[in-house]
């Protein structure tokens, strides 16, 4: 079971449709929607799509923009006309950096007497006045590993055996504002707001006990996570990212970010006829030179992980757009210390069969609006 924001969010919420459900995600240089179905126990993609927004700040597909809210309402409403979207009640992504999580620790309460202890608590934790943010919380099972403890999102303090513990969460009104104007604008009902993360690993994980790490490979941020028994234990986000990669592209074979930007997606790390030897050798290694930072950032985590917990990580899984970069699997497979794989979360829908391979190389950057989707499917 997902840790649900419903308590503070329910009232800025519409109310559950039946039938086809969607899941949004409003990244850093693209918007995605996905809209699922439930058909005999089973998630049937009945649509999906992207749409850059770059272009709505008059930049090149592939830059990391900020739009209004008014403007975002404006690119979802174009997006869910061009992918024929049905649904009008959605799931909706909020940023992990937009945020604040924490794990506390307190002494055994009742619900009610949480009510009162929470708040005044939250200002050791908050770094703005407590009346900004919207609150809610989740008091943590002690069972290692049950499904209510799926959303823990920072490691379990050591010590803590006598009290319980207790996941914070905190995002700052004004975000919540903005996500409210963009869903009225584009004439949305949200009814549920689900911090990024959390769909991911929805998507992208299975059900293993074994400590894995998930790689989000962004726009504009890589953000890694090692999630063990369902519980998040560690994080970690590194301000690198696509636009990056593609910005060394562009200044290493002195083209525009657009030429760039099209060549990084098209063949990445796969060697074209269309340049010479030499060519593809220059452009892996503009791709390389960004990627292999974040790989030694990964493989940082990983041993961090291994250091504090005494566990290895043995599974790394890539998610995000940047994972969907031709040839990237079998470059993190000689540049992590782990086993390596692609998130494929449209694996959990039934779609037609011949849209298997292309769903399968886009996947990735599909994580969070799939596992958005699926929430609000089993939910319905």
């Amino acid at each position: 079971m997902a840790f649900s924001l419903g308590n503070i969010f329910k009232g800025l919420s519409g109310g559950a449709k039946e039938g086809s459900v969607l899941g949004i995600d409003i990244g850093a240089s693209s918007a995605k929607i996905v809209q699922l179905r439930a058909s005999r126990g089973v998630a049937v993609l009945e649509t999906y799509g992207e749409i850059a927004l770059g272009p709505y700040a008059q930049q090149p597909i592939g830059k990391a923009v900020k739009l209004s809210p008014e403007k975002l309402a404006e690119v979802l409403r174009d997006l869910m006309k061009e992918s024929n979207v049905t649904a009008s009640v959605a799931g909706v992504s909020i940023p992990f950096s937009s945020s604040l999580v924490s794990v506390i620790s307190l002494p055994p309460a009742d619900n009610e007497a949480l009510k009162r202890i929470i708040p005044i608590e939250a200002r050791k934790y908050i770094p703005v006045p407590v009346s900004e943010v919207s609150l809610d919380w989740f008091v943590i099972p002690h069972e290692e590993g049950s499904d209510s403890a799926f959303d823990q999102l920072q490691e379990k303090k050591p010590g803590a055996s006598n009290n319980q513990e207790v996941l914070l969460v905190a995002i700052h009104n004004a975000t919540l504002k903005n996500y409210q104007t963009i869903m009225e604008n584009a004439g949305l009902g949200a009814s549920f707001y689900e911090i990024e993360i959390f769909s991911s690993m929805r998507s992208a994980l299975g059900h293993g006990i074994a400590p894995i790490l998930i790689v989000d490979l962004g726009a504009s941020t890589t953000k890694m996570y090692v999630a063990e028994r369902g519980v998040i234990r560690m994080t970690h986000l590194l301000t690198l990212g696509g636009q990056h990669v593609t910005e060394t592209l562009a200044r290493s074979m002195n083209w525009e970010f657009d030429k760039a930007e099209r060549v990084k997606r098209e063949r990445g790390f796969v060697d074209s006829s269309a340049y010479s030897t030499d060519e593809n050798v220059r452009i892996k290694e503009a791709l390389l030179s960004t990627l292999s930072r974040v790989f030694s950032e990964v493989n940082r985590v990983l041993l961090s992980y291994g250091q504090r917990y005494n566990k290895n990580v043995s599974t790394v899984v890539l998610t995000g757009g940047g994972a969907s970069l031709p040839g990237i699997a079998a470059v993190a497979k000689t540049s992590l210390n782990a086993e390596v794989s692609i998130a494929d979360p449209f694996s959990h829908t039934e779609a037609p069969a011949f849209l298997a391979k292309v769903l399968s190389e886009i996947g990735p950057g599909f994580s969070v609006s799939v596992g958005l989707a699926m929430r609000k499917l089993k939910h319905n």
